[in-house]
This record gives C-alpha cells, sequence and structure tokens, in this order.
C-alpha cells in the first residue's frame, strides 16, 4: 500500500469518526467547519464565507439559516457596507465552539494517540507540507465543494 491510499484510508476513518462525534453535540461536520471559519474571521460576508469554503453562496444560506435557527450564529448589517450582512457567532455559538474544541481534542487523542509529541509534531509538519504543495486553503475542508452537488446534505 502506498502513501496515498493510507492517507485516504486513514482520512477516511478520522472524518467518520469525527462525524459521529460531532453529531453527539448536534452538529454536522460543515456546520463545525463553518463555525471555525466564522470564529477565525469574524464578520465575515457570506459571499466571503462561502468564498473561502468553495460553496455556492445559494448553499451556504442554508447552513447559515441552521445554524441561526440554533442560536449559534447571527447576521448583523455589515458595518462597511450596509446591504451585506456579516456574520458572527453568538454567545451560545462560542460556547458550542468550546465545546467543539473538547471533542476535537478528544479526537485527536484517540487517533493519534500511539504517537509521542515529537513523532506527532513531526507528522503534522509533514502533512501541512503535503497540504500546502497541493494547494489546500488551512482549516478548510475540500469536501465543501461537493457539497454543491449533494442533495439534502443541509439535513445530514
Amino acid at each position: 500500500m502506498g502513501a496515498a491510499f493510507l492517507l485516504t484510508q486513514l482520512g477516511t476513518h478520522c472524518a467518520s469518526k469525527f462525524a459521529e462525534r460531532v453529531q453527539a453535540i448536534g452538529l454536522t461536520p460543515p456546520q463545525v467547519g463553518i463555525l471555525g471559519l466564522i470564529a477565525r474571521a469574524p464578520g465575515q460576508s457570506q459571499q466571503s464565507v462561502a468564498t473561502t469554503l468553495g460553496l455556492l453562496p445559494s448553499r451556504l444560506v442554508a447552513f447559515v439559516d441552521d445554524l441561526e435557527d440554533q442560536g449559534l450564529v447571527e447576521r448583523v448589517r455589515s458595518s462597511k457596507d450596509r446591504r451585506n450582512y456579516a456574520l458572527e457567532l453568538t454567545t451560545a455559538g462560542k460556547r458550542k465552539l468550546a465545546e467543539i474544541g473538547r471533542v476535537g481534542a478528544e479526537h485527536e487523542k484517540d487517533i493519534c494517540g500511539v504517537l509521542s509529541e515529537s513523532e506527532r509534531a513531526e507528522l503534522i509538519a509533514t502533512l501541512r507540507r503535503l497540504a500546502n504543495d497541493q494547494g489546500l486553503i488551512a482549516g478548510v475542508h475540500p469536501g465543501f465543494r461537493s457539497l454543491n452537488r449533494a442533495r439534502g446534505a443541509e439535513a445530514s
């Protein structure tokens, strides 16, 4: 087995396990990704978030509507352009993000627990280098682009 196959095998396994973990706290992986992106750069427009994720704006609206219904995100009129809305985490959204952080740390420990700290650091550096070489955006799952084709992805 080559490295690419092993990365795919492990990546698929990790994604499945992560989805199970976040489902237990009432979220889907795409919702987690959107919350994380908003947290890293609060006040972005929906258009900007959609562009960063590679999502059609209409697809993002459905995700943001759901997150807003859960009280995790709010749309605020942009102070720069009153025609646009800026996306912000609510207090509940910030609490949920902290919960996601705990879930993520548990996930990391379960997946990488067999590695020493130095091995983990080396693995992260190597994977970051490979991701950069492939033109991947740091912190953005490339699976968002496939949601443009998927039907019913908002409900999953």
